[in-house]
């Protein structure tokens, strides 16, 4: 995600949140659906407006001359030279939806303004001076085809057509008593004028072709997020525009850095509502967070190993075989006055459903406890299945989605004992300790470090709001690009 402010034009940034998603398949529905809306194509088209007319005040106009005829002293010749374009006035402007084809920016009544310098000649006889030189009534209209490489998964962008037109030019010739007939010779100005004419589209296909298309090559559609896993966000088709959006959908998926396979379940169907309100929607489906989980599980590393050390010094709770004795007296009796480990993990992928109601998950735990030997191995004492109803708050910051979550009580089961049966009731309320006080924290220690969204870079979101609806979370804000 490289280039800075001044070497990209402000407007790709809007172009590659609306570019990130693509159009639904019969077979196959995205993780992620990105949307623009025409308050942030109108921000876009301000920002890339600005952008453009830099580059109009770039352009260099070379020197022109020719020959002149003056009554009763003949002809002569006159070149003008060392032009430079003052000033650029875009006035006025838009950008509008084209249904299953792109975008169209236009732009109308803008201005051009032209200094430089004259000189003429006729046998002995030489003069020179200033003139400016005013263009007025240019229109520019260019389109802008959206696709993306299948291979690579990058957005690609295209200038599909581009025209202008100039209404009229004005002269003011300073310098010598000559000069009213230098600006007689408007028609020579004409030559200016074509050659503005001739490269205004120049201009606007070089910066979509050099500055925008570079841009989007720059996006990453895969985000790495620690040692196990990595997201995908690559395009699966081209975008589609519709009379109000510009609609996307990317993969939106958690993959394993060690070994990628397909998850065995498929996106759900996402019904986008229509909002308008904000400039970019991303309507994040429960299929995100569910391959989240499947990765991390399949990964080994959604489990944590509980010690005495870990829990809170002023507890009357201990992980001794003796606390534990209290509840079963054959623990004791077997292990004396030993410490205690319980390593806690997720037995199968936690399973994530997004409703209007909110977020809830019901995660299957396995608790194994173990004596440690004064030769500090572990002999293993009983295993405790565990299922509760959770819930799972998400919020955002201006990159990344952050979340939280929250355990009802826990319902256990004694899937194994090495110790004799016990009734697991005995241990119910130290579990509902255990969990909250010392597996919540460091679950929601992870969670809380978020996981980035599909941004491009110099994007920062404001003003942001997420509300669930039915298999998705629907994920507004707006934008400043800087």
């Amino acid at each position: 995600m490289a280039r800075g402010p001044d070497d990209t034009p402000r407007w790709a940034a809007l172009m590659v949140l609306a570019a990130l998603g693509t159009a639904v398949t019969e077979t196959t529905n995205p993780g992620i659906v990105a949307r623009i809306t025409q308050k942030g194509l109108d921000y876009a088209r301000q920002q890339g407006v600005a952008a453009l007319q830099k580059e109009l005040e770039k352009m260099e106009i070379p020197s022109f001359s020719g020959s002149f005829k003056i009554k009763f002293l003949g002809k002569g010749e006159y070149s003008f030279y060392s032009l430079v374009i003052r000033e650029v006035q875009l006035p006025s402007s838009q950008i509008r939806l084209l249904p299953n084809e792109g975008l169209a920016l236009s732009v109308t009544d803008a201005s051009v303004k032209i200094s430089g310098k004259w000189k003429a000649r006729k046998n002995f006889i030489k003069t020179s001076g200033n003139f400016d030189l005013s263009v007025e009534g240019v229109s520019i209209s260019a389109g802008l085809n959206l696709s993306c490489d299948p291979a690579s998964g990058h957005t690609t962008v295209t200038c599909s057509g581009c025209s202008n037109h100039i209404d009229s030019i004005h002269v003011h010739v300073s310098g010598s008593h000559l000069g009213w007939k230098i600006e007689a010779v408007t028609r020579t100005f004409q030559t200016c004028a074509y050659f503005l004419e001739s490269h205004i589209c120049q201009v606007v296909t070089k910066s979509v072709s050099s500055k925008l298309e570079p841009y989007f090559q720059t996006m990453p559609v895969t985000a790495k997020i620690d040692k196990v896993a990595g997201i995908d966000y690559s395009l699966l088709a081209p975008p589609i525009a519709t009379t109000e959006t510009l609609d996307g959908q990317l993969k939106g998926e958690f993959f394993s850095l060690a070994h990628r396979s397909p998850p065995p379940f498929a996106p759900p169907a996402l019904a986008i509502p229509m909002d308008h309100d904000h400039m970019v929607y991303l309507g994040i489906s429960d299929y995100f967070f569910n391959t989240a989980g499947l990765v991390y599980q399949q990964a080994g590393v959604l489990n944590l190993t509980l010690k005495d050390d870990m829990i809170p010094k002023k507890s009357k709770f201990r992980l001794t075989t003796k606390y534990f004795g209290t509840l079963i007296p054959q623990l004791a009796k077997m292990f004396p006055n030993m410490s205690m480990q319980f390593l806690v993990r997720v037995s199968s992928p936690p399973h994530l459903t997004v409703s209007p109601a909110g977020l809830a998950c019901t995660p299957v735990l396995e608790a194994q406890a173990f004596a440690v030997l004064p030769n500090s191995s572990l002999a293993p004492l009983f295993l405790l299945g565990m299922s509760a109803n959770a819930s799972v708050e998400v919020g955002a910051m201006s990159d990344r989605l952050v979340g939280e979550l929250s355990l009802d009580k826990l319902l256990l089961e004694l899937k194994h004992s090495d110790i004799g049966p016990f009734s697991v009731e005995l241990l119910q309320a130290i579990m509902n300790y255990i969990v909250p006080t010392t597996v919540l924290p460091k679950v929601n220690e992870r969670l809380q470090k978020g996981y980035p969204l599909p941004l491009p870079t110099h994007v920062q979101l404001f003003n942001l709001v997420l509300q669930p609806y039915q298999n998705f979370l629907l994920f507004g804000a707006d934008v400043l690009y800087n």
